[in-house]
Formats: C-alpha cells, structure tokens, sequence
C-alpha cells in the first residue's frame, strides 16, 4: 500500500498513514471533532505507546481498559480519549472477526464502488458520510478506485478540497480548512456545493 497523504505535518506519521492500513483507518476513524492533523497523528503515537506495532488483532485482544489508557497518556490522542479508545478497540474486533486481522481485504474484493462504500459503512465508528469521504481517499490517494467509486463517495468525489481525501500537502490542508471555514460561515455542510 502506497499513498499520497499529507495530513499530519509529520513525516513519520505521514509515511506511516502512506504504508500501514490500520493506521490509515484509524485516523480516518478519529477525524471527527479535533484537527484533522490531530486525528491522523494519533495512529503514529499510539503505534508507539504499543510498543512499536499496530497490529488489530493485538489490540483486539487487549483488554479495552488498557488500549483507552494508551489514548488517554499525556498527551491524550483525541479529545474524547476513552470513547475513541473503545471505538478504536472495537473497529479493531470487527477487522478481526470480518477480515482475518487484514485491514486491506477490505478494499481488495469488492467489486463496485458501492460494495466498498458498504463495507466502510459497516465499519464502527464510520457513519454515512464518514465512509464517503474514507472511499474518496482511498480513491484519490491510494488509487483504489473501483468502478462506480465516484457516484459512492459522492460530492466527496468531485475535485472540490472539502475534506481529508483531497490533502496531498500542508497548502491543500490550509485549502480544505478555508473550504470548511466558508460553509460553516454559509450554513452549509462539506458535502454541499461551494459558494
């Protein structure tokens, strides 16, 4: 797996979001109600609280106390660190139970772009839209691009820098960030049209 995200503003974490399936799926997990560089960090401090691996079935298998203590160190990798902590511990259980522990199997099968999206959407922790924008970046990142992928992610498809699939450098997050600031300042969401 090979990617073109730039998100954190660390080289590290950003190699590590570019190559690590899990990491890139845990960070997109915690984009919500922090920065995005906070969100996508957060998989390269936890791997190192974990002793240096990020692997779902070692942490499906921690006990859930301990991997919400991971998350709540100093400093905390989300602002809500127990809840995310959980979720993290429990979208870990579902890679387990789902895919064998591979994170990857579940972009490798499917066929459309919808049975994509549909997986993404059945992962916790990833709502409808959330799951549009993780196709989109799988789409636009990482080239994992089936057919029909643009009508699944929907707006999140268009070349509009909306949100965490369209961040390539630090001027493309500063793009998606005025993008967000004018619709909020409109009333309007990241998934409607600009202006």
């Amino acid at each position: 797996m090979k990617g073109t995200l730039a998100i954190t503003g660390e080289p590290d974490a950003d190699a590590l979001l570019n190559s690590d399936p899990l990491a890139l799926v845990i960070g997109m997990l915690l984009d919500q109600q922090v920065p995005m560089e906070w969100a996508f960090v957060a998989p390269y401090r936890l791997k190192q609280r974990l002793g240096g691996a990020l692997d779902a079935e070692k942490i499906a298998a921690m006990p859930v106390d301990d991997v919400e203590a991971a998350f709540r160190e100093k400093p905390a990798l989300h602002r809500y660190p127990a809840a995310m902590g959980r979720r993290v511990h429990e979208l870990c259980q579902h890679v387990v139970d789902r895919y064998g522990g591979d994170v990857e199997q579940i972009w490798e099968d499917p066929q459309t772009g919808q049975q994509l999206w549909e997986r993404i959407r059945a992962l916790p922790g990833f709502g409808e839209e959330k799951a549009r924008i993780f196709l989109a970046l799988l789409a636009k990142r990482f080239g994992i691009a089936p057919d029909g992928w643009e009508e699944a992610a929907g707006p999140f498809a268009d070349a509009t820098p909306r949100s965490a699939a369209d961040v390539s450098s630090a001027d493309a997050l500063q793009e998606v960030r005025r993008f967000k600031q004018a619709q909020k300042a409109a009333k309007k969401s990241k998934a409607d049209p600009p202006g």
